[in-house]
């Protein structure tokens, strides 16, 4: 009886062991114990009512704002007020002409008009923690004008980036990661289609491949339709297993479990030569 006692014991605390490896490895990765999602509003600024209305999304929702737009400074003060995050929604040539606005960055510019403008569209954004693009289906192709921006943000080191990929060839994030620009990119766009039905179902595969990957972003804009669903959809997350957490913290998330995968990835076998 003594002797099983112990092998009860023994085994316990095997178990235990085990279970200990592995919170640490999670927590050395950075890994979350539940899948987690951030969610970006685009187009802040234009638009003083629903601006405001979209404010009232519960939870830590981000919070994108074009430059030089007649309501982005306030909005933007008024969001960290909440203790919500702010981020530069810049505006990007499109493949399509779409008008810009002001603060846009275009392929025609010069390296110093293009980080001017990017500096002066940062300054115009109170408590700016990051930026995305606001279209830019033709701009974020070019791996030379994403040079200049991922060049102009490293003298804003407190800075990330995320590609909202308004095109499959943008090579946003790939610039991003060459100059060691602290990034993520898009994964669903909520509200292409304004109808509620519509952003709810997009909303439930940003949860889905949220429990796939262990991570996804959803970008939305503040249309009251958006606003109206997310309240609703956003009350329910922590039944699902799913956490919100901001823009940042995502970006960051992401980076600590890449950098894991890739210390724990054993390292390639060299071939060894037969002959003498």
């Amino acid at each position: 009886m003594r002797a099983r006692k112990k092998q009860l014991l023994a085994r316990t605390l095997w178990l235990l062991s085990l279970l200990l490896l592995s919170v640490f490895q999670a927590h050395a990765a950075g890994k979350s114990p539940v899948p987690v999602i951030a969610i970006i509003i685009d187009d802040m600024g234009n638009h003083g009512g629903w601006g405001e209305a979209a404010l009232e999304i519960p939870g830590p929702v981000t919070y994108a704002f074009l430059p030089h737009t007649p309501h982005a400074h306030r909005l933007a003060v008024t969001a960290h007020a909440n203790k919500k995050e702010v981020m530069l929604h810049l505006p990007m040539q499109s493949h399509e002409g779409n008008p810009l606005g002001p603060g846009a960055l275009t392929l025609h510019m010069t390296e110093a008009t293009f980080k001017r403008t990017l500096n002066e569209s940062l300054q115009s954004i109170p408590h700016v923690k990051g930026l995305n693009n606001h279209m830019g289906s033709l701009l974020t192709r070019h791996p030379g004008a994403m040079t200049w921006l991922m060049q102009g943000l490293q003298e804003h080191p407190e800075l990330f980036f995320i590609d909202s990929r308004t095109t499959l060839a943008t090579v946003g994030q790939q610039m991003a990661n060459e100059y060691q620009i602290p990034s993520a990119s898009r994964d669903v766009f909520l509200d292409n289609d304004r109808s509620p039905d519509a952003i709810s179902r997009q909303f439930d595969q940003l949860l889905k491949r949220a429990k796939r990957k262990g991570y996804a972003i959803g970008i939305g804009h503040p249309y009251p339709e958006t606003a109206r669903v997310l309240k609703q959809k956003l009350t329910e997350l922590q039944g699902q297993g799913i956490r919100l957490i901001p823009a940042s913290e995502m970006v960051q998330y992401q980076r600590s479990r890449a950098e894991w995968q890739a210390s724990s990835s054993p390292s390639p076998k060299v071939a060894k030569n037969s002959k003498p």
